[in-house]
């Protein structure tokens, strides 16, 4: 099932790990002294563009007549949506930009263009999500709550619907991302009390009574007569900006490498352990500059995990120093191309939906779900009893051994 003992399965001694959490701290100490003017032009540059976009969607949709002036509308919009939902949003409310001291792009103040309310969405994913990151039991971002994604979660009839559950997570993400923090559940069921949910709910209502009335009533209505296209345009947008959105995540944390981890495993965990952990538990897909601005440079998973609260347009160079870690370390760098890690993950969704005796690998050793366990199979020759040098070299050693041993098994 996880790992639940982290330095085992990287193959790794104490000294090691902690070695590691040393050079990871001293990148980090690199970067925070080393921001600046150049840093802060980067985010007035994007915070400009994407304003200038938005308004260039807003005067098409306003003023459409055509079915292309439509198209033109709509498609600006979208890109404005992403832009501000991914390398604005997302990374000004995990406090990269903190350190500027500006009131306009501080976490404490930025309220993002979507459902969810930026309080509840910093709790969910700044305090939960990335401090327990794949921890089965603590980590609510594993599956969302609806879509089995480990092993380690018992399967329940539930589960068959898990690839049309996905579907609909997928064109509504926004209000996914809204709603699985608030346990509506436990309220509806009577766990939990209006009085202890009302704090949460209530800026959650008011958030979607004034995101709704912005897309969907006034500015369909300054369209007059053209207002059924508007909406339909800011509506197509919003589909746009949740579909991408998802992609992205989904490509970061499910695909295969992106290792899931048990409560045991974190039980007085040292810094240089919970850097591990969020090497092992993410994954990275390959995206030129384009892409990676559109992803909110969350194409770097890996390197976002590791200084969430570090400046985003950084995490390209410092890609280059974490591969070169991994090689030091003998540790696996996960990354692919953006069509192989969604379909990897596609994959764990659709196999995860069926009942565990329909599944062929073993629980410890599974694409989706692996353990400290999937070495345990006798080394093969003169591999016999001697160290693995790392956790890169033990996986493909591992392989290998499966690979001899399964003519002598038949």
């Amino acid at each position: 099932m996880a790992i639940t003992d982290i330095n085992t399965y990287a193959h790794l001694s104490e000294d090691d790990v902690a070695e590691l959490g040393r050079e990871l701290d001293a990148m980090r100490r690199r970067i925070e002294a080393d921001r600046g003017e150049r840093d802060a032009k980067y985010l007035r540059r994007t915070i400009t563009a994407q304003r200038i976009v938005e308004a260039a969607g807003r005067l098409v949709l306003w003023n459409n007549k055509t079915r292309s002036e439509w198209v033109v509308g709509t498609a600006l919009l979208a890109a404005a949506k992403i832009i501000e939902n991914m390398e604005l949003g997302h990374n000004v409310m995990h406090g990269q930009w903190d350190w500027m001291n500006d009131p306009e792009v501080h976490s404490s103040s930025w309220e993002w263009d979507m459902v969810c309310a930026s309080p509840d969405w910093k709790h969910s994913h700044n305090v939960v999500h990335h401090k327990y990151t794949n921890v089965w039991g603590m980590d609510e971002d594993l599956g969302y709550q609806v879509i089995r994604v480990t092993r380690d979660e018992p399967w329940n009839p539930k589960h068959l619907g898990g690839p049309f559950i996905n579907v609909f997570l997928a064109a509504t993400f926004e209000w996914g991302i809204a709603l699985h923090d608030l346990h509506l559940a436990d309220l509806a069921s009577g766990k939990r009390s209006w009085a202890d949910a009302k704090p949460e709910v209530m800026p959650f209502l008011h958030k979607v009574r004034r995101q709704l009335a912005k897309d969907y009533a006034l500015f369909p209505a300054l369209s007059g007569r053209r207002a059924g296209r508007t909406l339909t345009g800011n509506l197509t947008a919003n589909l746009a900006r949740n579909l991408w959105a998802y992609v992205v995540i989904f490509c970061g944390h499910f695909p295969d490498g992106a290792e899931k981890f048990t409560l045991e495993s974190i039980e007085n965990e040292t810094p240089g352990q919970w850097y591990l952990r969020q090497m092992l538990g993410t994954a990275n897909f390959r995206a030129g500059r384009v892409m990676a601005f559109m992803s909110g440079n969350l194409c770097y998973q890996i390197e976002h995990h590791l200084f969430p609260d570090l400046p985003s347009n950084r995490y390209a160079e410092m890609s280059r120093e974490i591969r070169d870690l991994c090689e030091r370390y003998d540790l696996p760098y996960t990354t692919g191309s953006l069509p192989r890690q969604y379909w990897q993950s596609l994959r764990t969704i659709w196999k995860l939906s069926l009942p565990d005796r329909f599944l062929t690998a073993t629980a410890d050793d599974a694409p989706e779900t692996a353990s400290e366990r999937r070495f345990s199979v006798p080394a093969v020759g003169d591999r016999g009893g001697k160290m693995r040098r790392g956790l890169k070299t033990a996986i493909a050693e591992a392989r290998r051994s499966r690979k001899e041993l399964t003519p002598q098994v038949r």
